[in-house]
């Protein structure tokens, strides 16, 4: 059930209606007529933009549409009022028995309600963290962790085909850094003394790695040349450290179902294969780039490469793919990988990238139009920073990275389900504030605790109504249900499809976070009013039928918030200690 597409469906079959009277012209799209919620609650339930958007393609005044349309829709019995207010939106009101079925659709539904079909099964790989596998994970992928894995659960909700994947960059300088990284503290586990210089990474984490090595490995590569090693302490440490990222994800609740090593690309023709895909296509040549803007001239060293014609796909510059001495770029083996992803027919792309890959994004874009022939969309997501702060005051952690305040770090100060809720505040292009203190306040502010307390106040009411006998399999009288509070949070439950579908067809399930609060807001201020109210109570000592539609109301708000929970997923509580 999704009460605004309803009313949307009523809206287009009207206006088809007026063109078959002749009162609208024949031809018009109908494409971007909307129906929403307005921006004050005071003029109405539902508005619709259609005498604005069809009042110039139909070549008549909006006014005179939305007086029209207007007649058409009150002909209807759900819409009690249509009026039109300003140039020529159309303000409705619906019968209160409309937003009563909807806590009867909740119920019956459960976690279906606010699911739809809206993806067809489409196929859609959502790539997120993809970390260097050369440390734990930390807080910054954690953003990029939860508001991917968040996204792929929508879409899945929303009827997608979804395949959460991890790219392991293990085909660059960095995994070498990291072998030599290790050796040094496997020396160290033999008893030498060590020095990390710049360029090494020094973190604790990598203190029983080199131990592991020395299980393995004995003294075998003690003083001998890194020629001897470095090739098999690379593939030793790097599995090594995607064991950890992979326990640091299971730690927020986070599984993929694909890991793709950059490596793979490399010496196996993927590469060589996708570049040929794209000279097939007459978009690599050899030329050579303009100065980089700001450059002076006698810095610049003009050389010829062989270059992607990425301009012809919307970039700003073409892209080297290959160097002057035979090697390839970075941006190379990144095509091979999309190329890879369109092959395997997925229908739609999406990556989650931190804030400082925003001048990828382009070039990324256009190498998977020009590979797919523009029938691949790629959406790229970039997460911005997160700044720690405990009593006010910027808040640093981490010994175990050395550098950095790790994903575990912060999920053992909070829990996953507290940190996965707060990443999910923001939208993922603003920056982040995340603060220890506020994270486990126990207020209205901290909007993690406000959703999970409307949760368990819920689970409080379902507890007193059996110590009271109340049946609560008992079918609803759902016409109890009249009070304005009530019929508000109604209402309320009443968009969740709506926000579903606007949050999937964006790729921003922090929408979700946000509604959940407003529900729950709902949700608290029938509470609140029901201490002056008492007819507003959920449980009425003289109607067991009354405390039964009452009951519903509430049990219809835990539905819609362990499904929204669940999508961020965080596990809902029913009793807050």
């Amino acid at each position: 059930m999704n009460l605004f597409s309803d009313i949307r469906a009523a809206v287009i079959t009207a206006l088809e209606v007026m063109q078959s009277e002749g009162t609208l012209p024949a031809g018009l799209d109908f494409a971007n007529v909307a129906v929403e919620p307005p921006r004050d609650a005071a003029h109405g339930d539902m508005a619709t933009n259609a005498a604005m958007v069809l009042a110039k393609p139909a070549k008549m005044k909006p006014r005179d549409i939305a007086d029209a349309l207007a007649a058409h829709l009150t002909a209807d019995a759900r819409i009690e009022s249509a009026d039109v207010a300003g140039p020529g939106f159309l303000n409705m009101r619906l019968s209160v028995s409309l937003w009563q079925g909807v806590v009867g659709a909740v119920l019956e539904q459960g976690n279906a309600f606010g699911r739809s079909d809206m993806g067809q099964g489409k196929k859609v790989n959502v790539e997120y963290v993809s970390a260097n596998p050369t440390g734990p994970l930390h807080v910054g992928h954690t953003r990029g962790a939860v508001f991917g894995d968040a996204l792929a659960s929508l879409l899945d909700y929303a009827g997608y085909d979804v395949t959460r994947e991890y790219y392991i960059n293990d085909g660059g300088a960095q995994v070498d850094v990291l072998a030599r990284s290790v050796y040094l503290r496997y020396l160290e586990a033999h008893g030498q003394e060590v020095a990390f210089e710049d360029g090494t990474y020094p973190g604790d984490y990598l203190i029983p790695v080199g131990a592991a090595l020395k299980d393995k490995v004995g003294d075998a590569y003690v003083g001998k040349p890194e020629g001897d090693w470095l090739i098999e302490v690379r593939e030793f440490s790097t599995e090594k450290m995607m064991d950890l990222i992979r326990s640091d994800l299971a730690s927020l609740g986070i599984e993929m179902d694909v890991f793709y090593s950059e490596k793979s690309l490399y010496g196996t023709g993927r590469i060589e294969a996708a570049i040929d895909a794209l000279k097939d296509k007459g978009l690599i040549y050899e030329g050579v780039l303009e100065p980089p803007k700001g450059k002076k001239p006698e810095d610049w060293e003009p050389r010829e490469q062989t270059l992607f014609k990425s301009t012809e796909h919307g970039d700003d510059v073409d892209r080297p793919v290959q160097k002057s001495d035979g090697a390839w770029t970075y941006f190379a083996p990144d095509i091979a990988y999309h190329y890879d992803k369109v092959t395997r027919g997925f229908d739609m792309l999406i990556d989650i990238f931190g804030a400082d890959h925003g001048g990828y994004v382009k070039r990324m874009k256009a190498a998977v139009s020009a590979l797919s022939d523009g029938k691949v969309p790629l959406d790229i997501k970039l997460t911005q920073l997160v700044k720690l702060f405990k009593n006010g005051e910027p808040f640093k952690m981490s010994k175990r990275a050395g550098t950095f305040v790790t994903l575990r770090d912060v999920v053992e100060q909070v829990g996953p389900g507290a940190t996965r809720f707060h990443m999910l505040t923001r939208k993922n292009d603003a920056p982040l504030d995340f603060d220890f203190d506020k994270v486990l306040e126990q207020s209205k502010d901290n909007p993690v605790f406000y959703v999970q307390y409307a949760n368990a106040r819920v689970h409080s009411v379902l507890r007193k109504a059996r110590d009271a006998g109340i049946d609560l399999d008992a079918a609803p009288d759902l016409t109890k249900l009249n009070h304005d509070a009530e019929i508000s949070v109604a209402k309320k439950l009443a968009e969740w499809p709506r926000h579903v579908a606007l949050a999937a067809r964006t790729n921003e399930p922090h929408r979700i976070a946000f509604y959940l609060y407003d529900l729950a807001s709902e949700f608290h201020a029938l509470w609140n009013r029901g201490n002056d109210l008492p007819e507003l109570r959920f449980l009425q000592d003289d109607s067991e039928d009354t405390s039964v539609a009452k009951i519903a109301l509430a049990r219809s708000v835990s539905v819609v918030i362990c499904a929204g929970l669940g999508i961020l997923g965080v596990e809902p509580v029913e009793e807050m200690r």
